[in-house]
């Protein structure tokens, strides 16, 4: 769906979020439901060299690769006719101009038993965008995290929020990639302290 068709929507418009946005949404939306889509997994695989790094060092954010077999669990945000001007321009500029995001429409499904599934904007980082890194494995991947912020923060808040939220809202929910990488920087710090208090000794 293109910017100005979102413009024209006579109601309301949904927008399903994966990454921070399930934490730190900062637009204004009318309420949000929990839930998943399908055919799609979640991974670090996109940097950022603005909001979790620099341009000498990217962060690793999420976006969703195609995956017939897999889903992918998030909020859906429900944003009134008179909201969607704002939240639009604002998001555009968070997903899209400074992200390399461009948008997609989904199926979502709520995580409420007996709610009927909705159609929701989506933003993904697609391989052909500039700051797209890719595979690799967990270690790789925590390694960088560990070591890059930027303006809105550390690359770990980052993870680490969006590992939170699955564990509070979503706690039957495996996400191997997720709690692999999380696992994997937490050993990185638990490493770094355990070297600090023998050299201290």
């Amino acid at each position: 769906m293109k910017p100005q068709d979102i413009l024209q929507l006579k109601g309301s418009l949904w927008v399903f979020g994966y990454g921070s946005l399930v934490w730190k949404p900062d637009f204004v939306y009318q309420k949000s439901k929990i839930g998943y889509i399908n055919g799609y997994k979640r991974r670090f695989w996109q940097g950022d060299d603005f909001y979790r790094g620099d341009k000498e060092n990217l962060g690793r954010i999420v976006t969703l690769v195609e995956d017939q077999d897999a889903s992918t669990w998030g909020v859906a945000f429900e944003i009134a006719n008179s909201q969607i001007p704002e939240a639009m321009k604002y998001l555009n500029m968070r997903e899209v101009v400074v992200g390399g995001y461009i948008t997609e429409m989904v199926e979502f499904f709520p995580q409420e038993r007996g709610e009927d599934t909705i159609h929701a904007l989506v933003y993904i980082a697609t391989s052909d965008n500039p700051t797209y890194l890719g595979p690799a494995s967990d270690q790789e991947i925590a390694d960088q995290i560990a070591s890059c912020s930027g303006k809105t923060g550390s690359n770990l808040e980052y993870l680490l929020g969006l590992a939170d939220f699955m564990r509070l809202h979503c706690p039957k929910v495996e996400d191997d990639h997720l709690f692999g990488i999380e696992k994997a920087v937490l050993n990185n710090l638990k490493n770094s302290e355990t070297k600090l208090t023998m050299g201290s000794n």
